[in-house]
């Protein structure tokens, strides 16, 4: 195990940072979606109208790059203004005062207030497992929080999600109303955030997960910016200076020695180094494991149809089936799993949980984004027609995504495989790329992952509760997202594949046969924990 990789303020910066400003949504709570539903509500209805009166096209607001460009992380009434320049539209700035249906800067601000309120009423707002994990470790080493959002609705949202008492400082859209200060990416409202801890911004973090709050961190001189990646606008964050992006919180840790620190595959304990302290969390709770299989119950091979379930291992989790559930997630299709896995005792949750059945018909199936069907029929098409003369790729159809394997591709011919997969998701926006080892996948750009599936299995199986311990056990990118869902609440664990990335998890092992004999020694706890009282070995 390596040092764990130290995150550096930036040149100059004097000392060791003292205290962690959090932006509220997208990196606190999960409102991005809400906020960015309600301006595309406002702006496609304001739009349209505009166009039939005019007899001009509409074209309408797209809720990926619009929001995240023109009305993410800003003042709302900034944002209407910011969103209708780059259309060529002014309008009257109008009062505080106007009606939701005035065309004027102001109604159509109040009118998104409407509809994002009208929301909150219907919605519970979820917090970022990660997110949380990472306060707890920074009260418990004494470094100071704050929050700051440029939304009037912070206090009705952190009350919501039942995390009002997690800041004691908070600077929010009624401040900067109260004291007239700009909104990002000027960083008034940043530095107001650290005066009012008593940082200077120099000893501060920001983390942000849009453009305009990583701005204003920058502008502001604090000691580091940290961008949150919720999508795929890593770059974006990048070039807008943030000096680290992760995809989640859960990547980051608190270290005595280091302070803030990546937590990446080559820094973590393996599970043995901390044998006592795993069974130490297993001691008083029923576990529910979860597994990958390609990389975790399988080796890696050259050829993904040869992954075959070694016996043994087949075995041990039939072993480990009849102490806890056993479920396993898979990119594979739930047919193509169930055939490999041949075990009828556990749970299966194929095309990364898009299809989810149990044994023996124990719950409900699952099945998301089967209106993607057609689509993904014309992406396998067109994907075989582009890649047929590159020597060494293939292409598998799964139920709900397509997979481009190019593991036995030349290495002058990647590049092309490359090209040809970006052209198709290019004329396919409704879809979405995913990656694994050697691996591209198109899939249904729908919020739901293997992160998604294993929460929807705990609450389906009633598993959800303070008494039980999820197990996530995981190889690959797509894993992460299981990982970051049970950040600060289950045991994750990675199987090392020799890289050095960022990850969520919190625990190692070597390899399958390391996964083997981890599961052996889970049946081993889940028997005596099912044990009655007073029963010997």
């Amino acid at each position: 195990m390596s040092e764990p990789e130290a995150i550096h303020p930036r040149a100059g910066a004097p000392g060791r940072l003292e205290a962690v400003l959090f932006d509220l949504d997208g990196v606190v709570t999960d409102t991005a979606r809400a906020h960015a539903a309600a301006w595309k509500r406002l702006f496609d209805e304001f739009l349209r109208t505009r166009a039939d009166e005019r007899r001009e096209e509409f074209r309408p607001f797209d809720p990926e790059r619009d929001y995240r460009v023109y009305v993410d992380g800003k003042p709302r009434n900034d944002g209407v203004r910011s969103f209708l320049r780059s259309r060529g539209i002014e309008l009257p700035e109008g009062t505080p005062e106007d009606p939701p249906d005035a065309d004027t800067v102001a109604g159509l601000g109040n009118r998104k207030q409407q509809y994002f309120r009208g929301w909150l009423r219907d919605h519970q707002v979820q917090t970022y497992p990660g997110t949380m994990r990472l306060l707890h470790e920074l009260h418990a080493a004494g470094v100071k929080t704050a929050l700051f959002s440029s939304s009037r609705n912070t206090e009705d949202v952190l009350r919501n999600a039942g995390a009002l008492d997690l800041f004691a400082v908070r600077v929010d859209g009624n401040d900067l109303r109260a004291l007239d200060l700009p909104g990002k990416p000027d960083p008034a409202m940043l530095r107001e955030a650290a005066s009012r801890l008593g940082v200077p911004p120099g000893r501060a973090a920001v983390i942000e997960d849009a453009i305009a709050g990583v701005e204003a961190g920058v502008r502001g001189g604090f000691g580091l910016v940290i961008g949150v990646d919720r999508g795929d606008d890593g770059e974006g964050l990048k070039r807008a200076g943030a000096h680290l992006v992760v995809g989640d919180l859960s990547e980051l840790s608190v270290s005595e020695t280091h302070g803030l620190v990546v937590r990446t595959l080559d820094s973590l304990p393996a599970v043995w180094d901390r044998e006592g302290e795993v069974r130490a969390r297993l001691s008083e709770k029923s576990p529910l494991v979860f597994l990958d299989y390609d990389g975790t119950l399988t080796p890696i091979v050259e050829d993904h149809t040869m992954a075959f379930l070694a016996g043994e291992m087949r075995a041990a989790i039939a072993d480990l089936a009849t102490r806890c559930p056993v479920a396993i997630v898979s990119g594979r299709d739930l047919a193509m799993l169930r055939r490999l896995v041949a075990l009828d005792t556990v749970y299966l949750a194929g095309s990364h949980g898009f299809e989810i059945a149990g044994p023996g018909g124990s719950i409900d199936a699952l099945e998301k984004g089967s209106e993607f069907l057609p689509e993904l029929d014309a992406v396998e098409a067109a994907l075989r027609t582009r890649l047929a003369g590159i020597e060494g790729h293939s292409v598998e159809r799964k139920r709900f995504s397509v997979a481009v394997h190019y593991r036995q591709v030349a290495e002058a011919d990647v590049d092309r495989v490359v090209s040809v997969v970006e052209e198709t998701i290019a004329e396919h926006p409704r879809l979405e790329r995913g990656y694994g080892k050697k691996v591209f996948e198109l899939r249904p750009g729908i919020d739901w992952n293997k992160g998604r599936a294993v929460l929807w299995l705990l609450e389906r199986l009633g598993l959800d509760g303070m008494d039980v311990v999820p197990i996530y056990v995981g190889d690959d990118l797509t894993d992460e997202d299981a990982f970051r869902a049970l950040s600060g609440r289950g045991l994750t664990v990675v199987v090392r594949d020799g890289e050095s990335r960022p990850t969520a998890a919190e625990y190692t092992l070597a390899d399958v046969a390391a996964v083997k004999r981890f599961l052996e020694m889970l049946t081993a706890v889940a028997a005596r924990i099912a044990a009655p009282e007073g029963d010997g070995e």
